[in-house]
């Protein structure tokens, strides 16, 4: 399986102590240059800037459709990180792209790249038995990583996994 990252999932994941899940449900991860960049040469360090420097589940791919990268950036608006991400997603034919933002998730989608975000690895992560519970790790992130979620997808996500209270 062919999963592809962007920065959110690390840092968010690595933020709140659970970044070993993407080994744990993916086995490997892959993540383009520019996202290594934009995790490893920020000063303070963001979280997961030392696990991505040493972890063995962790890929890092040169984009080589720089042609993509450049669209993506210029019509689409999006980041770096984002654009090679997307794009390392197309030329691997990557079963699954780990991202958050809405418009390169809309993009993503509109490119035909199956994506999944930060709550849909939680999700994931307790249907496998990985994690005993999403709601504390939802938690987590609203209170630690300024990570936003409405409270109407808070609901639905509780509901999915059966923790609704």
């Amino acid at each position: 399986m062919i999963v592809i990252s962007d920065t959110s999932a690390i840092t968010n994941l690595a933020a709140i102590q659970y970044l070993q899940l993407l080994p744990e449900l993916y086995q490997q991860v892959i993540i383009p240059e520019a996202v290594y960049r934009e995790l490893t040469d920020l000063d303070p360090p963001v979280p997961g800037t030392l696990e991505v420097q040493t972890a063995s589940w962790l890929g890092i791919r040169q984009v080589t459709h720089r042609e993509v990268v450049e669209r993506l950036q210029n019509e689409v608006r999006l980041d770096p990180g984002e654009s090679e991400a997307i794009a390392l997603s197309l030329e691997l034919n990557a079963d699954l792209l780990l991202i958050d933002e809405r418009r390169g998730r809309a993009e993503a989608n509109r490119l035909g790249v199956k994506i999944t975000g930060l709550l849909g690895i939680l999700v994931e992560a307790k249907q496998k038995n990985v994690i005993p519970a999403v709601k504390p790790l939802m938690d987590a992130l609203i209170a630690t990583s300024d990570f936003r979620v409405s409270k109407a997808l808070y609901n639905q996500i509780l509901n999915i996994v059966d923790e609704i209270e």
